[in-house]
């Protein structure tokens, strides 16, 4: 029984109240075809349910729910309890909404624009204008977070209304947005720098009640959705220091375009990590920041479907679309979302629709492609003279004071001398350093052999009832006997073993990548599989109490969104031993964007650093164009300023030495290890555990097994060992044979002392498995030029190719032993 206005009602009958529910189902499930969306009315008009609507007392109520401002998208989530929820909060009398604060803060959007546009009229910022309701939606959901314990927020968004969201939500001073306008100290950033909507920030969010959320919006290049899954990363690193309860206390907030959302791919890879193990961060709070244009296209040009938003409907996570001059419905909107992602650590998209009063930048005339959309938008008020008009106030006098106050920020900002920085860096980056790498800097990587047998006896334990595949315990026995120095190391050993090293000295090391826990090449087994169980025992997990955590994920399909976020967790996670492996070294390919505008220029552009390692498998075997190459020489043309190491291990002790050393030492940089593939075990790429206890990586190998050679051969990676068993084979050791084991930062020192070693070398020739046009060799041969003095310096490779390998067998063969021939004394150019 029911009571109203002190009346007790009868309850009404069963049938009627099924009649009820049938109803309003439909209007849940079809009432957003119908919602008043779009402020313009111009590019969303109704459309028809797919079953017919009905009408009646039920009807109009259900209308008023799911017609209205707010369309709401959840019949597609298979957890009735889900379901339920969001149901039972739409269908609500909505909460009042602090009115007042909504103006102000929507006064403070559009008079900060206002602002920019006359002191700076003509220069890119990428307005908020038309959708400046995000500032008081992100308000709402911080506000709701902050009460439901979150601390820290990670967010990420591109440019539109970014320098906004700065100052209205991230708390930087509107000052030192207008220092960026005014672009003081230009020699501060030579060669360096980015622009001012690209850059990142940090501040904090204080509610109503106290409560204090740290904010970190992340810095972004203009491809746009790049930097979603390093907002993930950036969340889940944070989440791990935390530990137990670190989903619920650290958000991650991205904000989107609209065709970004829908066309951009590393945004549904970026979608599908939210419930696998490896990558979920208890719920992402996504919106939309819809202005109906991508550039210049309208979104019949930029989506296949009614709404940007539905390449999101493949999850089973509530979609919102909201009217973005209806705030009081914007912001009890975030507060369901902040609800929903706490409550069940799940994604929520909010689509928040509006439009752009400008051009898609200050100095775009949008007439030209739009002109009677801007011509509505010509004598559209901006949304803070709507709403005052509509809540009874008059916002004159609080208009005038946040515009003076902007204006003597402005004023301030002409007075400056230098670029302010707007991020505050975590302590725990303290300990590490950028720039150029420095002797001191370096640290030795050595273990005794007693100790490298003891961690090889830990790392190949398993419980007694475990059913082992007998082909892994064959390999156990094997680097059973690697540890006691009967059998030599392979690459999968060593690697392990330097994990291994690492985990008991406290450092957290964490591998992810198509297949990584098995290896691609069979040649990890980083985690075992029970034979009867499938049930999965990881050793590395267990080998002493105390250790620090071991992760190892077999990623989804992706590769730019894997990488990215690797990535953003290195951002966060500086003294962890972070990995990316591709399956094959032309998978990155995939990832060029990550690779390109994060790894290999953060520190030149944003003075952000990372030790992230990439780990791609390279060498020319006969498998063909995808599987030869992991194109060395893209990243020896982004290699500048010391930005990246760039190594190519030729043994097993090599690839240990050089993964500890990342780690150990205080400098942080990205590394990119060129991995083999058929040399992973062997015998020429083999080490002796004495190996081990070398000091540390040797960025040059130098050739003491020849004493007075008439030529000196120079390469890296597999095709050295091909030369050195050729010369074996030949029995010609009047030939030296040089590996560079690191070749950016180029190790000058050690090669001229590798070179010197052996005077009476009349020619030196650079040798490379890749086509000329590939491969090291634009990058090698003017540096071997400068240190060989007035001795001849040649090269030997593949002719020009526009593909990096063939896919004959028999073909390869052929180019291998031409290569080799010409490498030995034929004619090289």
């Amino acid at each position: 029984m029911a009571t109203k206005a002190g009346v007790v009602t009868p309850p009404a009958p069963v049938a009627e109240q099924q009649d009820r529910e049938t109803v309003f189902d439909i209007f849940r499930r079809w009432g957003y075809l119908q919602a008043s969306l779009d402020p313009l009315g111009q590019y969303l008009p109704p459309e028809p349910f797919p079953t017919p609507a009905p009408e009646g007392e039920a009807a109009a109520e259900a209308r008023k729910y799911y017609c209205g401002t707010i369309a709401a998208e959840f019949m597609h989530i298979p957890s009735p309890e889900q379901r339920q929820w969001l149901q039972e909060r739409i269908e609500q009398t909505p909460p009042t909404a602090d009115q007042k604060l909504i103006l102000t803060q929507l006064i403070r959007g559009d008079i900060f624009e206002q602002v920019i546009q006359s002191r700076y009229l003509g220069t890119k910022r990428f307005s908020l204008e038309g959708l400046t309701v995000l500032i008081p939606f992100l308000d709402r959901v911080l506000a709701v977070s902050a009460g439901l314990g979150v601390t820290k927020c990670v967010m990420g968004m591109s440019h539109r209304g970014r320098l906004n969201v700065m100052t209205n939500t991230i708390g930087r001073k509107a000052s030192e947005i207008f220092t960026k306008f005014e672009d003081v100290d230009p020699r501060s950033t030579m060669g360096g720098g980015d622009v001012k909507y690209h850059i990142g920030a940090t501040g904090e969010y204080r509610s109503p009640k106290g409560e204090v959320i740290g904010l970190h919006l992340a810095s972004n290049p203009s491809h746009l959705e790049a930097v979603d899954p390093v907002v993930l990363g950036r969340a889940r690193a944070k989440q791990e220091r935390i530990g137990k309860g670190g989903k619920d206390a650290v958000l991650p907030l991205i904000i989107h375009g609209d065709a970004a959302f829908a066309g951009q791919g590393i945004l549904a890879e970026s979608l599908n990590m939210a419930t696998l193990h490896g990558y979920n961060v208890g719920g992402t709070v996504h919106v939309i920041v819809n202005n109906l244009l991508g550039f210049t296209a309208i979104p019949e040009e930029s989506n296949s479907s009614r709404f940007s938003s539905d390449v999101a409907k493949r999850l089973p996570i509530p979609i919102f679309h909201v009217n973005a001059e209806d705030p009081d419905a914007v912001v009890r909107v975030a507060a369901i979302a902040a609800e929903f992602r706490h409550r069940f650590h799940s994604d929520v998209v909010v689509d928040l629709i509006g439009y752009r009063r400008h051009g898609h930048s200050e100095v775009d005339d949008p007439t030209v492609t739009q002109p009677r959309r801007y011509a509505k938008i010509k004598d559209h008020p901006p949304l803070y003279q709507i709403y005052a008009q509509r809540i009874g106030v008059d916002p004159a006098a609080e208009v005038h004071q946040i515009q003076q106050e902007l204006l003597d920020d402005q004023k301030a900002a002409t007075k400056a001398e230098r670029v302010p920085l707007l991020r505050e860096m975590p302590d725990y980056w303290s300990s590490y350093k950028g720039g150029e790498l420095l002797p001191e800097d370096d640290v030795p990587t050595g273990l005794p052999s007693e100790r490298v047998n003891e961690l090889v006896l830990a790392l190949t334990k398993y419980p007694s009832d475990f059913h082992i595949h007998p082909k892994v315990k064959k390999l156990f026995e094997q680097r059973v006997e690697m540890g006691a120095g009967t059998r030599p190391f392979d690459y999968g050993a060593a690697e392990l073993v330097a994990y291994a090293s690492l985990l008991e000295s406290g450092t957290l090391v964490r591998l992810t990548g198509q297949d990584s826990q098995r290896g691609t090449f069979n040649q990890r087994h980083a985690v075992m599989v029970d034979t009867e169980t499938e049930t999965k025992y990881i050793p590395l997990a267990h080998l002493s109490e105390g250790q620090a955590r071991f992760e190892v994920y077999n990623s989804l399909l992706s590769e730019a969104a894997v990488l990215g976020f690797e990535y953003g967790f290195a951002r966060d996670y500086p003294e962890a031993l972070v990995l990316w492996e591709a399956q094959f070294g032309d998978f990155a390919n995939g990832a060029q964007v990550i690779i390109d505008q994060f790894i290999a220029s953060s520190e030149m552009k944003w003075g952000l650093l990372s030790g992230i390692v990439m780990l791609l498998p390279h060498g020319y075997e006969g498998q063909g164009p995808e599987h030869s190459s992991a194109r060395l020489e893209r990243y020896l043309q982004l290699a500048a300023n010391d930005n990246i190491q760039i190594c190519q291990p030729s043994t097993a002790a090599q690839y240990f030495h050089l993964l500890r050393r990342q780690a150990l030492r205080p400098w942080r940089k990205p590394l990119i290890v060129f991995t083999p593939k058929s040399m992973l075990r062997h015998p020429d790429a083999s080490s002796h555990l004495s190996d081990f206890a070398r000091d540390r990586y040797q960025n040059v190998l130098p050739d003491n097994e020849v004493t007075d050679p008439r030529r000196l051969l120079v390469c890296s990676g597999k095709i050295g060992h091909n030369l050195r068993m050729e010369r074996a084979k030949r029995k010609d050791m009047s030939v030296g044979i040089i590996f560079v084991e690191q070749l950016y930062p180029w190790p000058e020192e050690e090669l001229q002392a590798a070179l010197d070693q052996h005077p009476g070398a009349e020619e030196i020739v650079w040798v490379q498995e890749e086509p000329a046009n590939m491969g090291a060799a634009f990058y090698v041969l003017p540096l071997l030029r400068r240190l060989a003095g007035d001795r001849a310096v040649l090269s030997v490779k593949r002719s020009p190719s526009a593909t990096p390998a063939t896919g004959s067998a028999k073909a390869h063969d052929m180019e291998e032993k031409t290569l080799i021939d010409l490498a030995f004394g034929a004619k090289s150019t």
